[in-house]
Parts: structure tokens; C-alpha cells; sequence
């Protein structure tokens, strides 16, 4: 019974933490100036949101077939959107979409330049 109680709130914390985390990457998505800023955020909406919300999941239903399949999605979210976005990145910075006015460092380029 106590036992119960403690993983439903476990559960309702993860999936706060989780649309929390949602909720900061959709609001960086509309206010980040460029591609690779947004790219950052999506990144964060999938692996820390994502997770957040698949192990609320999980915690809920235990290790039924609905609760496997959410910490299998959940594991393949994070382990897949980083890679993805930097991939992404990578392209974008190799068709020449340039970076906002306020970023001070270009690794990609072939001169590390510092803005002062």
C-alpha cells in the first residue's frame, strides 16, 4: 500500500520534471535565434523531456509490456537526438547557414574566431 503511494508520486515527479523540461524546449524553439541554438533545445526536448515522461510511464505501470516499451523508446530517444542534432548541425553549418550576430565562437570553421 505505502509502497504504491511512493511510486505514484515518483511517477507524477518524473512526469512533471519531464513536461517541464518540454515546456523550456518548446519556449527555446520559439525565442533562440538560429538553427543551431534550436538544435540545441529539440535535443533537450527529446532526451531530458522524453525520458522524464517515458519513466513516469514506467513507474506507473511497472514492467508490463507498456512500461518496457516506454524505457526502450525513452533509451533509444537518448541515446539517438544527440547524435541526430549534431548531424544536423554539422549539415547546416556545411550549406553555409550562418550563426546569429551574438555567437562569439565558430568551431567549425576553419579560424576559431573570438568576437570581442
Amino acid at each position: 500500500m505505502i509502497v504504491d503511494t511512493i511510486l505514484e508520486i515518483l511517477s507524477n515527479i518524473f512526469l512533471v520534471i519531464g513536461l517541464f523540461f518540454v515546456f523550456l524546449g518548446m519556449l527555446g524553439l520559439v525565442r533562440l535565434p538560429d538553427v543551431y541554438n534550436r538544435l540545441h533545445t529539440t535535443t533537450k526536448i527529446g532526451t531530458l523531456g522524453a525520458f522524464g515522461v517515458m519513466i513516469s510511464i514506467l513507474l506507473k505501470v511497472g514492467f508490463s509490456p507498456i512500461g518496457v516499451k516506454a524505457i526502450t523508446v525513452g533509451l533509444f530517444l537518448l541515446l539517438t537526438a544527440p547524435i541526430a542534432a549534431h548531424m544536423i548541425g554539422r549539415a547546416a553549418h556545411r550549406h553555409g547557414v550562418g550563426l546569429c550576430d551574438e555567437s562569439v565562437v565558430d568551431e567549425y570553421g576553419k579560424v576559431c574566431t573570438i568576437k570581442k
